[in-house]
């Protein structure tokens, strides 16, 4: 059973559109998404429009505020202060990576200095603690999308063995914590883990957010597993492809209409024994966009209280 992340993606864009209406018609304004892009990374030029093309189509208020690479960490704060202070400004986020330049440490002084009532990436340690207790309103959206699809398409959680790959502040740690507020039993596995195919093989629910192309094969997954699949990896050697779908696969004919391809973390021969899984592309990608939407209005909401 393959899990279809576009179709929940727009099963809850659908849910939060009379929302967006209903505040529009209150305030006289739509929610509105503030982006903050520095710097000239190609990939996060591609989230940001994609971001930027969901949330008009949605009926948000979508700006993007686009700063040179030479930013300095003081200029970004002053940026992310002003958006603070902007009465009809309802959502911050501001896209990572930032440039080398701004270091860990700048990194971390600007997304704390995001105001927690607008920070629609959940990503600030007020709304971190909130996670943490059960008591989040903003969460993380990719961690959170899967929940919905897992929720959406009847699998179960309560009870359930769910392994994690990846420990990352933006979806491994926050991934963890969601399913085990659900009743799962969670372990959390990284670089260090011993016998890492071994501890997965035992999961009901796998989910791998390491971005390692292909790295989950068949040994990592128990026969009827449901497998979540976060990476998004993009190949441009043909070779490299071949080598993970087989010469005769048919994603190899888009790739050679495109000179690359996106893939996730899990091989494909994964499906012949997996219980369920998400596609790459088309699995979780569409759901981190939607619940940036629902984050967005949910904000609106809040704020405007």
């Amino acid at each position: 059973m393959l899990l279809d992340g576009t179709r929940v993606a727009h099963a809850i864009r659908a849910e939060v559109a009379p929302r967006v209406a209903a505040f529009h018609s209150a305030h006289s304004r739509p929610p509105a998404l503030h982006i903050v892009l520095v710097g000239d990374d190609p990939a996060s030029h591609i989230y940001v429009r994609n971001k930027e093309r969901a949330g008009t189509d949605a009926g948000l208020r979508v700006k993007v505020h686009r700063l040179p690479a030479t930013t300095t960490v003081d200029e970004l704060l002053g940026t992310v202060q002003a958006l603070n202070a902007d009465a009809e400004c309802d959502g911050i986020l501001v896209q990572a990576p930032l440039p080398r330049a701004i270091g860990k440490h700048g990194t971390e002084r600007v997304f704390d200095a995001i105001s927690p009532a607008k920070d629609v990436d959940g990503f600030h340690p007020h709304n971190v603690g909130l996670l943490v207790q059960g008591r989040a309103v903003l969460k993380p959206c990719t961690p959170s999308g899967v929940i919905e699809l897992l929720e959406r398409t009847g699998q179960t959680i309560a009870g359930r063995h769910a392994v994690v790959i990846g420990r990352s502040e933006i979806v491994g740690k926050p991934m963890a914590l969601l399913l085990l507020q659900r009743d799962a039993t969670v372990t959390v596995c990284h670089s260090k883990t011993p016998d890492l195919a071994s501890t997965c093989a035992r999961a009901d629910v796998l989910v791998s957010a390491i971005g390692r192309p292909g790295f989950v094969t068949p040994a990592f997954v128990k026969p009827g597993a449901v497998v979540i699949d976060v990476g998004i990896n993009r190949l441009d050697s043909r070779e490299a492809a071949v080598a993970l779908f087989g010469a005769n696969h048919a994603r190899l004919t888009g790739f050679d209409e495109r000179g690359s391809m996106v893939v996730g973390d899990v091989h494909p021969a994964v499906e012949a024994i997996a219980g369920a899984m998400t596609p790459v592309p088309g699995g979780v990608g569409p759901l981190t966009i939607a619940m940036l939407l629902k984050n967005t209005v949910t904000a609106a909401e809040s704020i405007a209280r």
